[in-house]
């Protein structure tokens, strides 16, 4: 069944309303997307719309640790927008030798799924894609914050697993993850802290 069966089971609606369920129909394709980074007990790998809900909650219980300027409201809408692309261009892993297709193939994604809303609401969904990638404002570096953190938590308490799987160092886990620093100090201490503990239990190839 796809969004055009249940616009018709409904007994048809208005072209808004329809554009609305097609563009949710469509991104429940999420849920196929594997991402590299495994749930907290190690037993699988995560989904994309398992990550961004996760995120959203981080950016929520984490809220205190942004500046007076985030607006963490808005951050949280960014962290539940900024992987829809991935329906059409799938996740790249962030250690990826190649990861020279990824913007492109975004930009194209955030086209095509976002020009399926009405027009104002898909330009405000892909207002906060866009902030969210250039990651220009302090909201926005917040949720990219938050967004490299998550997987660096779900690595410590799985015991490095994607690390080791993909012989990752330190001084990758540090570059990929400076932004972190930009958007909290605290933040940043808390993934400094984990990737030296990382190196120390030898699941961090050290440099």
């Amino acid at each position: 069944m796809d969004s055009n069966d249940v616009i018709e089971l409904a007994g048809g609606v208005d072209e808004r309303l329809a554009r609305q369920i097609e563009f949710l129909v469509e991104i429940d394709k999420l849920k196929n997307v594997e991402r590299m980074s495994k749930i907290s007990d190690g037993s699988r790998r995560e989904n994309t719309a398992e990550h961004s809900w996760h995120l959203a909650m981080c950016a929520l219980v984490l809220a205190d640790r942004a500046g007076p300027e985030v607006d963490v409201g808005r951050a949280i809408l960014m962290c539940l927008v900024h992987d829809i692309v991935e329906v059409d261009a799938g996740d790249t892993y962030i250690y990826a030798a190649d990861r020279s297709h990824k913007h492109d193939a975004e930009v194209a994604a955030a086209e095509r799924l976002f020009g399926l809303l009405p027009d104002e609401l898909g330009a405000r969904l892909r207002d906060l894609w866009d902030e969210y990638e250039t990651h220009d404002t302090p909201t926005g570096a917040f949720a990219y914050a938050v967004d490299r953190l998550q997987p660096m938590l779900l690595n410590a308490v799985t015991g490095g697993v994607t690390w080791t799987e993909n012989g990752i160092r330190q001084s990758q886990v540090r570059e990929k993850n400076q932004p972190i620093e930009a958007a909290s100090a605290d933040l940043w201490m808390l993934a400094s802290g984990i990737i030296d503990t990382a190196v120390d239990e030898g699941v961090l190839a050290p440099d």
